[in-house]
């Protein structure tokens, strides 16, 4: 199969992921910042795991339908990244709950397209090898950007960290889109 193409993969949504990762134990300071209570923290993150199931069931009978999966990715990418950026305004329960709700598409998009190309790109009888590699490029990739997160809020605040993280993934989406056309 070809190792470029999943070099690529690996790479760029590497990027992403470290990109997402950012905020992950963060979330909930920073949904208690402008809402008072812990319940608004679960009821977001339900709005979440929700939307992303529903998106995905949609995803699930639609996707293999389109022919350029990268394409599913892509718009993956730029729905979060918009999601990430809105974060930046959102300052009451029912302005998290719908930028919850359109990351949630957007996650819906992106996983099951990642997954359907770096399937398609694994050498036989590598498989778990191979996974065994994205899981581990994905959770260094994580744990350094969780540091880095904390580190920005820290210093910087959450504006920065939309920001910053919008930007690694803006990277993650010219990478994929700039790609040589006959990679994936």
């Amino acid at each position: 199969m070809n190792k470029k193409a999943r070099g690529i993969l690996f790479l760029y949504n590497g990027i992403f992921v470290g990109a997402a990762a950012m905020l992950g134990p963060l979330y909930a300071i920073y949904v208690l910042k402008f809402v008072d209570g812990v319940t608004a923290v679960s009821v977001s993150w339900a709005a979440f795991l929700v939307s992303t199931s529903i998106f995905t069931y949609i995803v699930a009978k639609k996707g293999d339908g389109v022919k350029e999966k990268e394409y599913l990715l892509l718009t993956g990418y730029i729905i979060r990244i918009l999601s990430w950026i809105l974060l930046i305004f959102v300052h009451n329960l029912t302005a998290l709950v719908l930028v919850q709700i359109l990351l949630g598409l957007g996650e819906s998009l992106g996983t099951p397209s990642f997954n359907a190309l770096f399937a398609d790109h694994l050498d036989k009888n590598k498989h778990i090898e191979e996974y065994s590699n994205w899981s581990l490029i994905a959770n260094l990739s994580s744990a350094a950007s969780v540091l880095a997160g904390g580190a920005i809020v820290n210093n910087l605040g959450f504006k920065a960290l939309f920001l910053f993280m919008s930007a690694l993934s803006l990277i993650a989406f010219l990478g994929i889109l700039l790609k040589p056309r006959k990679l994936l």
